[in-house]
C-alpha cells in the first residue's frame, strides 16, 4: 500500500486534488471553506495547510495528529 504523504508546503488545493478524501477530513476539523469548490479553487491555491492553521487559530500539531490518524504521513512539521 502506498503511503499518503502530506507536504505542509503544498497548497490546500494541491493536497485536496491529490487526496479528495482530505476535503471531508479537513472540514470535520473546522476548515469549512474547503468544502466550497470556489473557495478551494481560489484561496486554496494560495494557502498552505500551515497558513490555514495560523489564520484559523488551529494548532498544527493537532491537525497533523488527526491526519496521521486518518492514514496520512505528514512532512514539513
Amino acid at each position: 500500500m502506498q503511503t499518503k504523504q502530506i507536504d505542509l508546503d503544498k497548497t490546500i488545493f494541491e493536497l485536496t486534488s491529490e487526496y479528495p478524501e482530505l476535503i471531508e477530513i479537513l472540514a470535520k476539523m473546522g476548515f469549512v471553506g474547503v468544502k466550497n469548490p470556489l473557495i478551494r479553487n481560489t484561496l486554496g491555491r494560495k494557502t498552505t495547510l500551515n497558513e490555514g492553521c495560523k489564520k484559523q487559530g488551529k494548532d498544527i500539531k493537532q491537525v497533523v495528529q488527526e491526519l496521521e490518524r486518518n492514514g496520512f504521513s505528514v512532512k514539513g512539521v
